[in-house]
């Protein structure tokens, strides 16, 4: 065999490979390359879709969170001044109380201070009917002598 036979053989084989692997072996390799770089290209759009939804997400997190602390600070601001009103009628309370109590022993002083000069009074009177009999030498009737004992009690009172 020459050589130029064995060249033109193996030009025909490899022309043969060329149009096989051109026809059945190339397009299945191009439709599977370009199906993957469609789904990497769907991959990087739905990762550069999810930064950016959490993005938005981070900022109304951060708005929730801003939202949450003012309210938080008015709550709190309330509660000191529904404490402070608390506090000032709890005041009030006690010095009504504190009055009214005052009243009530000033009143109670004042029915005992009475008592205490009804029974001088008496004492005094039952003193100068003492006195009064010794000086007399004679026993006085207080039912006859009443008049005269209202007197006496009068003048003392």
């Amino acid at each position: 065999m020459s050589i130029n036979a064995t060249l033109i053989g193996q030009m025909i084989t490899f022309a043969l490979l060329v149009w096989f692997t051109m026809k059945y072996i190339w397009p299945p390799l191009f439709d599977s390359l370009e199906q993957r770089r469609t789904k990497i290209a769907e991959g990087l759009a739905a990762a550069e879709k999810g930064q950016a939804e959490m993005q938005l997400a981070e900022k109304k997190a951060k708005n929730v969170l801003k939202e949450a602390k003012e309210q938080s600070s008015e709550i709190v601001t309330l509660a000191q001044k529904r404490a402070n009103e608390i506090v000032e009628e709890s005041k009030d309370a006690a010095k009504k109380e504190g009055e009214r109590l005052l009243l009530s022993a000033k009143a109670q002083i004042e029915q005992e201070i009475q008592q205490a000069k009804e029974n001088l009074r008496s004492e005094v009177a039952a003193l100068a009917f003492t006195a009064a009999e010794q000086i007399l030498g004679a026993e006085i009737d207080k039912a006859k002598h009443k008049d005269i004992v209202e007197k006496v009690s009068n003048q003392l009172g």
